[in-house]
């Protein structure tokens, strides 16, 4: 049986961006209470929690306090130590399992229990020396792109290799740390499928989501993805066999590379709701936040059905590179809903906000969401 954690009960959230900001409006939506805790302080989800706790995630001392003033912990940001989650769960239930977050925060981890599984992954080597990284280039051939191990997002922590003279370099960029080599993937396509998964073993899918990406940042989703049927049925497979092999209790999203030939190799997992899942919060019927909060607090999973076929835009530092946007010409198509993160401080590849939109198809709302943010830098 769930163990059921009823409305009024008080949710903590490691971690304090945008994931947390929006699972704290739906947690309110429903009547819980928010706990958050991180290192930064005025922050997207402190903003709309009913608690901020502000110290470091190394502070076991103020871990254990937090734990003691909450009845669950999720997460709104995977790479949260162990010894963290481990103190948090001498007190209260920790919805990822901890486990689940030392796999997926480290990609040589998270690989080697793909691969184990028999889940298509690109093909990898593990790198701790420049002698290697030679030979894993001789292995894989070129172009491959050398990661770090743990704690890269965004493409950060991340170097192309395009010819031997790239070796050195590429290793030294990195700084030393193990890293993973990855086989270069000819892809036509970058795919997710967001999915959540309840503590009594419910699934549920948003079916599959087409991104676009620019500089190795997201920058537009669709849904539903122009893709075969099989591809859709290939990757919902793929990712409820990932969450029963977890054994998964939460909103979870794996990326996947779609080749020409239909079929899909796994790029990540993420343990937590994702931004291609953003246009799920306004035009489905239950969003991936709030199926978050539902898996954790025990409940019934709701609908995943989209009103209609609906895209997002995120809203990236450079928007304010002139002053303040234009919202007010955003936001003249009535199909497209804004979405700030109370981020006071634009920068450059910073996520401050994201647009959606809705649409007869989702080609048409893709269109909506960029022209909308073109009329943001707009004086018309």
């Amino acid at each position: 049986m769930p163990k059921i954690i009823q409305p009024n009960s008080t949710i903590g959230v490691f971690g304090s961006g945008q994931l947390g900001r929006m699972f704290a409006i739906e947690a309110r939506k429903l009547g819980y209470r928010v706990h958050t805790f991180s290192p930064d302080r005025d922050t997207p989800t402190g903003q709309v929690a009913d608690i901020e706790t502000t110290a470091s995630y190394d502070d076991l001392y103020e871990v254990r306090s937090f734990a003691q003033s909450v009845d669950v912990v999720t997460f709104e940001f995977e790479n949260v130590p162990s010894a963290t989650v481990e103190a948090a769960a001498e007190f209260v239930e920790v919805h990822p399992k901890g486990e689940i977050l030392h796999t997926t925060q480290n990609r040589r981890r998270e690989k080697e229990f793909l691969s184990s599984n028999g889940i298509p992954v690109t093909p990898f080597r593990t790198i701790t020396n420049i002698e290697e990284l030679r030979s894993g280039v001789a292995d894989l051939g070129t172009p491959c792109v050398l990661k770090t191990a743990g704690f890269g997002y965004d493409g950060k922590g991340q170097s192309k290799i395009n010819s031997s003279p790239d070796i050195e370099s590429a290793f030294e960029k990195l700084g030393g740390q193990e890293c993973v080599l990855e086989a270069f993937v000819d892809f036509e396509k970058e795919v997710s499928v967001v999915c959540a998964r309840s503590q009594t073993g419910e699934f549920v899918h948003y079916g599959v989501i087409e991104n676009e990406h620019a500089n190795h940042i997201l920058d537009v989703s669709m849904a539903p993805a122009l893709v075969s049927a099989k591809v859709v049925d290939d990757a919902v497979a793929i990712t409820r066999e990932i969450a029963e092999k977890f054994d998964y209790v939460g909103t979870m999203c794996v990326e996947f590379f779609l080749k020409n030939d239909d079929t899909l190799i796994v790029n990540e997992i993420a343990p937590r709701p994702h931004n291609s899942g953003h246009l799920t919060f306004g035009p489905c019927v239950t969003s991936q936040f709030e199926q978050q909060l539902r898996s954790v607090c025990g409940l019934p999973l709701g609908s995943t059905e989209f009103y209609r076929p609906s895209a997002m835009a995120n809203l990236l530092g450079e928007v304010w590179a002139n002053g303040e946007p234009n919202w007010a010409g955003a936001l003249s198509d009535p199909r497209v809903n804004l979405h700030l993160y109370g981020k006071s401080e634009p920068r450059a590849g910073r996520k401050m906000g994201h647009l959606t939109a809705v649409g007869e198809t989702a080609e048409i709302a893709a269109d909506a969401v960029k022209t909308a943010r073109e009329r943001l830098n707009s004086t018309a």
